[in-house]
């Protein structure tokens, strides 16, 4: 009799984690979207925009210890690490331009980082 092994059950501890990591990422920053929207309808959208804006960084800080915790012990590719990198530089750049109050380059740009974290879900 053949047995079946599913894929989670090939899948490394580290790599599981990374995967966690990405899709809490892209979770949050989701909700930055809908509480960009709350932002312009509510009074209460700008404590919430700001409060997911640290959760959203947090995520992508987590991205890169999750991508650094699958690549280094596990002997996994580092091409991860260097996309989880990338992906905090431009959660950095979204953050001060979200401070600047620079909307033209702020919106686009979050746009663009929750493409780009929904790629990396769907790679992995």
């Amino acid at each position: 009799m053949a047995t079946q092994v599913t894929k989670a059950a090939n899948t490394p501890r580290g790599s599981l984690f990374l995967q966690l990591a990405i899709a809490l990422q892209t979770l949050t920053i989701f909700l930055q979207a809908v509480s960009a929207g709350l932002l312009l309808a509510s009074s209460f959208g700008e404590t919430l925009h700001s409060a997911g804006a640290r959760v959203m960084y947090g995520a992508s800080m987590l991205y890169v210890l999750a991508a650094v915790l699958a690549w280094k012990p596990g002997g996994g590719s580092a091409r991860p690490v260097r996309h989880a990198s990338g992906f905090l530089g431009l959660a950095s750049v979204q953050v001060v331009l979200g401070i600047a109050h620079v909307p033209s380059v702020h919106l686009p740009l979050g746009v663009l980082m929750f493409g780009l974290s929904v790629l990396a879900l769907v790679r992995r």
